[in-house]
Parts: structure tokens; C-alpha cells; sequence
């Protein structure tokens, strides 16, 4: 049953298939220490569900497995590239040009919420068919209150790497990570162990030092989650260490050695958003609601609404220090949404100092 499944999954497109038992994860201890010392910022919503997310039995009732699938979100160019870093971010202002925003390579697709559900949606019912009468599955892509890497890492789909995100021997960094519980008891795969070494690129690339030990990761600090998960003010300290990235960072995910060892996924090729690679920062400054909305429908970066994404443009244009900027940013200073005059007033003072 378990090769069915597998060779299933194969054939919507993921490129990866791992089964785990449906016990909490080992590492539970560790995660509710995390939640412990706030380090997880806003993100009320991995304290309120906590004890689901290490008790997978309050998820799916009777549940007796765990199927982790991955689906790769890897450039030709990404796996080309021979350098451990192929895209250094900006660490500098940027003079004498119109200025050019960083969205994370993940955010550079049709939502991968909406193309790896279907697929989920197609697989569970396959299972179900094949489990007979009885049988239920339930199935998440990175929304479920569970420890998704801890499982994946106990499938023997990867390992945690020091950044604490998922790294696959096949497939590296870029990865999107999605499960299935199920009520079918299927045979356990053989975990991985951690293949970090002594290497720890992914703590020094990190800009804003949100990495602050091994496997210990700070999100209050997170440029991923100051971006996009953060809903008012960023720090004004953290704001000039975002460099010019708009919507999530790849640093420590892009300098991990794993990556040449990355293939190009074939499930989300065609949904690539090719203009989403580098976007210009002053266009994207003067989008009122509808053209957010417009611009950016069906991608993930609907996620931060436009005051939180032009509040990310603020800060970029103010590290990026180009006077042509300025015009637009004041603007946005007169915006009626307080959260992008407050930052766009931040980055006028910045250029105007440089």
C-alpha cells in the first residue's frame, strides 16, 4: 500500500514521499521551551494550538500515520549555479538607480497553497479509496497545528538544519513541505540525522543575527517574519539590516551547501511569476488597494495586505538611499494608512542623512 501511495504522489508531481507513525514528535519539549520564551513574536496562533501540534491524536482522531511530501521550488538557475550563495542580498545603499525590491523565491509562484491542496485533495482520495470503508485522511500545507519538520525529519524526508528549516539531500532548501494524517497504519520510513557537520554558513549569512545559536532561531528578529508575519511598527534598529527584501529572505536558506545537490521540481515550473523576481520599488510604492490586489493575486504576498507590504517597500527605499525615491515616498507619507506614512517618514529621514 505505502508504494500505491508513494507512486501516486509521484505522479501528481511531488517529488518526495515519507511515512511516519502518527506519535507526537520527540522534539516536543523543545518547541513549548521556544513558545516559553516568546520567541515565536506575534504568531499567537502556534501558542493557542499548541498542544495539537505535539499531540497529532487531537488533530485526527484514531490517526495511525503520517504521510510528508515535498514538492521543490528550485530554479534551473538555482541549480546551475556552483556558488553556495548565488544571490548575495543587499547589504549596501544602492546609489544613483531606480531601485530594485528582494521577494523570496518561494512568494515568486502561484500560491502553493492553492497548487499542492489540490493535489493533497486528490491523493486523500485515492487513500481513502484504497484504506476501504472507515478509512479518513486529513491533509495540510503548512497550515495544520503540527511540528511538520520534526515529522518530515522522523520520515526520513530530511533533516533540521542550524537555521531549524528543512534541508533534503535530493532536493536541498527549496522545498515546500505538506502531510496527510491518516487512520491507515503504514510501515514507518527510517529517519534522518542531522548532516550539518561543523558547517554554519546559514548563522553568519543571517543579517539580522535572528539565528542566535545553532537550531535556535529568534523570529522576533526573522526578516521572513518582520516581512510578512509581523502585523504593525518594525524595529527601527532592524529596519536598515533588512537591505532592500520585500517580502521574506532566502540568506541562510541560499547558503547552505545542500543546494548543489538540488534537481529542478517539476509541479510548480508552471506556475512560476517570473516578474516577481525583481520588482521595481517605486512602482510598487504608488499601488493603491485594487492594484496590490491586482498586482499580486493568487500569490502568497496577498498575505501581507498592502500596508504591510508597502511598509516592507518604505524600508527598502530607505536602505536603498536613492534620492529619485523621494517623491514617492512623500507620498506615501501622506498615505491614510498610518503604518506606511510612519515608515515612509523613516526612509525620507534616511536618504536625506546619507
Amino acid at each position: 500500500m505505502k508504494e500505491e501511495i508513494r507512486r501516486r504522489a509521484r505522479e501528481l508531481g511531488f517529488d518526495d514521499c515519507r511515512f511516519t507513525t502518527a506519535a507526537g514528535p520527540r522534539t516536543a519539549g523543545r518547541f513549548e521551551e521556544w513558545l516559553k520564551g516568546r520567541k515565536h513574536g506575534e504568531m499567537a496562533y502556534l501558542q493557542r494550538n499548541a498542544q495539537k501540534r505535539v499531540e497529532p491524536q487531537l488533530v485526527l482522531p484514531g490517526a495511525k500515520s503520517i504521510i510528508v511530501l515535498a514538492a521543490s521550488y528550485a530554479t534551473a538557475a538555482d541549480c546551475a549555479s556552483e556558488s553556495p550563495n548565488p544571490h548575495e542580498p543587499l547589504q549596501e545603499p544602492v546609489r544613483n538607480s531606480r531601485s530594485r525590491g528582494e521577494i523570496a523565491r518561494y512568494a515568486r509562484y502561484q500560491d502553493y497553497h492553492d497548487v499542492l491542496g489540490a493535489r493533497l485533495k486528490q491523493l486523500c482520495a485515492f487513500m481513502d479509496e484504497l484504506g476501504g470503508a472507515g478509512t479518513r485522511s486529513l491533509w495540510y500545507v503548512d497550515t495544520g497545528p503540527i511540528l511538520e519538520r520534526d515529522l518530515a525529519q522522523r520520515a526520513g524526508l530530511g533533516f533540521i538544519g542550524k537555521h531549524t528549516n528543512l534541508i533534503s539531500r535530493k532536493a536541498g532548501n527549496w522545498i515546500f513541505l505538506s502531510e496527510i494524517l491518516t487512520t491507515i497504519e503504514l510501515a514507518p520510513d527510517s529517519g534522518e540525522i542531522n548532516r550539518c557537520g561543523t558547517c554554519s554558513r546559514c548563522i553568519g549569512a543571517c543579517p539580522t543575527n535572528a539565528i542566535t545559536a545553532p537550531f535556535q532561531l529568534d523570529a522576533r528578529r526573522c526578516i521572513s517574519y518582520l516581512t510578512i508575519e509581523l502585523k504593525g511598527s518594525i524595529r527601527e534598529e532592524l529596519r536598515p539590516l533588512i537591505g532592500n527584501r520585500v517580502y521574506g529572505c532566502d540568506d541562510c536558506l541560499a547558503v547552505c551547501p545542500w543546494n548543489r545537490f538540488a534537481a529542478q521540481g517539476s509541479l510548480m515550473r508552471e506556475y512560476s511569476r517570473e516578474d516577481l523576481g525583481s520588482a521595481d520599488l517605486i512602482e510598487l510604492l504608488s499601488l493603491d488597494d485594487a492594484g496590490f490586489k491586482s498586482r499580486f493575486a493568487g500569490t502568497p504576498i496577498l498575505r501581507a495586505k498592502r500596508r504591510g507590504f508597502l511598509r516592507n517597500v518604505c524600508v527598502a527605499l530607505g536602505n536603498a538611499g536613492d534620492e529619485s525615491a523621494l517623491p514617492a515616498l512623500e507620498r506615501a507619507a501622506t498615505d491614510p494608512e498610518p503604518l506606511i506614512a510612519e515608515h515612509a517618514r523613516w526612509a525620507i529621514r534616511r536618504i536625506k542623512k546619507a
